[in-house]
């Protein structure tokens, strides 16, 4: 068959662990395998001078055969002399059980116990909950109460009846898959009897019906930390669904919503809120209650204050979660127009008005106004231009 040196062939050196023989098998039977090639004689030559120098090189009585005597080795073997490879060369593994066992750590199969099927980790959980912006910002412990698959008491998890255990199945050892040939392959699959667990339970546990978990509902307390916020979520760590047969447990993750606030709005560590002030008191100027989470606190609006002016409060907003810095208040102010005035209120108005003038007169009063009015003029003499 092949003349070429079986080291050449697969690329490594003379002293390649068989892991590396094994990775670049793996490499080159991906690239050259006869699915992929077509048809194409040449490249199914290769592929079996690939396989050959794989079965040798793998097998350390013919590895150390071929470093003694190369070729020849392989030659007296395939013609049944009895030189030093009458063990054979061309005898070795089928080129099924090779290649499910080199592309069964790609894909998951495999001979043996690494076939076998992990019992399954318990699935994680996720519990909505729903706080007030005070609970929020303060922090708060909570009682939760979730169904779920827990171990089952009596067996231990096992599934299998007290004082019994689970027995190896006897259709493929323990091994959870079989091997099914089909033309030039082999393939592997879980196996029907034990469903890939490699092992049968002929006794099952009346509480879990040999599940090994039951339904119950658990009570948690959990104490939800100051300063949480709308999408953080929180990871209780085991404490989901129970694994099968013992595996691990999964997690629970409380996933946070903040209701919102009649008052407060939040971004980040900062509340902002809307305080509105009496047209007097911005022109006038004067102290105003304004709310935060700690109670009322006095602010000091100046004279000709306009609205929509942002004060603030520093320390008032949130303090984090994570770096445990405060966040402040912002506060916007809004003039309140007077409304549901008497007759004498309208005729003070009214004659406050006459006292300002018109005009450019007007205009040191109102200077926002004339400068929209003046804008707004030379915008349509730039239309007209």
């Amino acid at each position: 068959m092949a003349t070429q040196d079986f080291y050449q062939i697969l690329g490594v050196s003379k002293d390649a662990s068989e892991r590396d023989i094994k990775k670049a098998y793996k490499r080159m039977a991906m690239k050259y395998h006869p699915d992929r090639t077509k048809g194409d004689k040449d490249l199914e030559l290769k592929f079996k001078e690939i396989k050959q120098a794989y079965e040798v090189l793998t097998d350390p009585q013919k590895r150390q055969m071929y470093d003694q005597y190369g070729h020849d080795a392989f030659e007296q073997a395939r013609q049944g002399g009895g030189g030093p490879g009458a063990g054979g060369f061309g005898g070795g593994a089928d080129f099924a059980d090779i290649f499910g066992d080199v592309f069964g750590d790609i894909f998951g199969g495999g001979g043996g116990r690494r076939g076998q099927a992990r019992a399954q980790r318990g699935a994680d959980l996720r519990y909505n909950l729903e706080l007030s912006l005070e609970e929020a910002v303060r922090g708060k412990n909570v009682e939760l109460k979730i169904p779920t698959l827990v171990e089952c008491e009596d067996c231990d998890g096992s599934g299998a009846k007290k004082g019994t255990k689970p027995e190896t199945c006897s259709h493929c050892h323990g091994a959870g898959q079989i091997q099914m040939r089909q033309g030039f392959f082999a393939v592997q699959q879980a196996c029907p009897h034990c469903r890939g667990k490699g092992t049968v339970i002929k006794d099952p546990c009346r509480s879990c019906h040999g599940q090994g978990r039951v339904e119950k509902t658990k009570t948690l307390n959990v104490k939800i930390p100051a300063g949480v916020d709308t999408g953080d979520r929180i990871r209780l760590a085991s404490e989901g669904e129970a694994g099968e047969h013992g595996a691990p447990a999964g997690d629970l993750y409380v996933q946070v919503h903040v209701r919102e606030h009649p008052i407060f709005a939040r971004d980040g560590n900062n509340l902002y809120c809307e305080v509105p002030v009496s047209f007097t008191k911005a022109a006038l100027g004067g102290d105003i209650e304004v709310p935060t989470l700690d109670g009322k606190v006095k602010l000091k609006v100046p004279k000709e204050t306009q609205t929509g002016k942002h004060f603030r409060l520093r320390g008032k907003g949130v303090k984090s979660v994570r770096t445990g810095a405060v966040g402040d208040l912002i506060c916007k102010v809004v003039i309140e127009t007077p409304v549901n005035l008497s007759s004498k209120q309208r005729e003070m108005l009214e004659e406050l008005e006459k006292s300002m003038g018109e005009g450019d007169e007007a205009a040191k009063f109102r200077p926002k106004e004339k400068g929209f009015f003046d804008g707004v003029k030379q915008f349509f003499d730039d239309l007209r231009g």
